[in-house]
């Protein structure tokens, strides 16, 4: 995420709807052997601005077995947060963050495509493919955006933020070794995800440095309550560019392979962006005003078309909920970047077959709700 510029962002009241394909609710409270995404936040000047953050506590599921090939499904009631795994990269045993019908979780492979689908996606390229930013080890640091799962005993410490005008206030359940994106040494991102099982919150923080008294210093720092549609604040931007969770949408082991279904949109970068934005997505982190470049929020899925056979299981997972539930654009960063969790079990060669699909494949699902000024 990049530094957040001088001008102040305007904090109003967050937008309220009700749309099929975008949905929103009442506001709300990388590396893979490339390139680091940033999770970057822009003002609404159009400079980058520190993460934002969102109230969000959706847990919930009606266990119908666990990893037997079953499929938790999530009914917006927070009874199977206590499944889920404890620690770095823990199952949650099917439970999905946010109401069923919350837009990360709502399918979208009826809806109509955007009218400006071919403009836009030629300015991100036709010819450029998805690079899996995620997997096991680059050059001795883990590959994607990590995460940790903690009870309701972890004790809360302060986090003292950059940019606290756009940060939900702590004190936040962070442990002192929580994994951090890129490894304690890195000069990324930086990105803290915490979830708590108990109370099914999640905690966001970008650019985090632990401190020697157990306190946290962060750029910014969002929380979601993960039962919950809230948005955060309109123009206030998150960890993540697009004042969106990071968490959500990630892909990640098991799901992908332990579960063998992905049931939510995913996440993706691009290197230039709109200063607009779309529900769910509440910032933009751009000055550029083309409207061939896309906006944050903006959501692509695979082509109903696409071809999945001759791809590994896993990919085919990938693929698949690329078709029904697309993904969304959440950062600046590389073009076609697909963000994920590290995990040792993840195979880089077969993740390596998600480079075959590239923009041409896509499509843009038609934009509602979008915010120019």
């Amino acid at each position: 995420m990049g530094r957040k510029p001088g001008g102040r962002l305007r904090a109003v009241s967050g937008l309220v709807c009700v749309l099929a394909l975008a949905g929103c609710g009442a506001e709300g409270t990388s590396g893979g052997g490339g390139t680091n995404n940033g999770s970057n936040n822009g003002g609404n000047n159009g400079g980058n601005n520190g993460p934002n953050n969102g109230s969000t506590n959706n847990a919930n599921t009606t266990n119908n077995g666990s990893n037997n090939g079953s499929i938790n499904t999530n009914n917006g009631v927070n009874n199977e947060a206590s499944s889920v795994d404890l620690g770095p990269g823990a199952s949650l045993h099917g439970a999905r963050p946010f109401p069923a019908d919350n837009p990360w979780n709502t399918p979208i492979d009826g809806a109509p495509v955007d009218a400006n689908s071919g403009a836009i996606l030629a300015s991100i390229g036709l010819d450029g493919c998805l690079h899996p930013d995620f997997g096991t080890e680059w050059e001795g640091a883990p590959i994607g955006i990590p995460y940790v799962v903690v009870s309701g005993a972890q004790a809360r410490v302060p986090v003292t933020f950059n940019y606290d005008d756009e940060s939900d206030p702590g004190p936040y359940p962070i442990p002192p070794d929580a994994p951090i994106e890129g490894g304690p040494d890195s000069d990324g991102d930086r990105h803290v995800l915490v979830i708590d099982r108990d109370s099914w919150t999640l905690y966001e923080t970008w650019s985090s440095y632990p401190q020697s008294d157990g306190s946290w210093e962060a750029g910014s720092g969002a929380i979601f309550e993960l039962d919950s549609n809230a948005l955060r604040p309109t123009y206030w931007t998150s960890a993540d560019a697009a004042g969106l969770p990071v968490f959500p949408g990630l892909v990640r082991y098991d799901e992908a392979v332990e579960l063998g279904a992905i049931r939510h949109a995913l996440r993706f970068t691009v290197s230039r962006s709109r200063r607009a934005f779309l529900p769910p997505a509440t910032h933009w982190a751009s000055s550029a005003t083309d409207a061939d470049l896309p906006p944050m929020g903006m959501r692509v899925r695979l082509k109903a078309d696409f071809d999945l056979s001759g791809y590994s299981a896993p990919v085919r997972v990938i693929l698949q909920a690329l078709k029904t539930y697309g993904m969304l654009m959440a950062d600046n960063g590389s073009n076609w970047y697909l963000s994920g969790a590290p995990d040792p079990r993840w195979d880089d060669d077969v993740l390596r077959e998600l480079r075959g699909v590239c923009g041409a494949d896509f499509e843009v699902v038609e934009m509602q709700g979008l915010v120019t000024e």
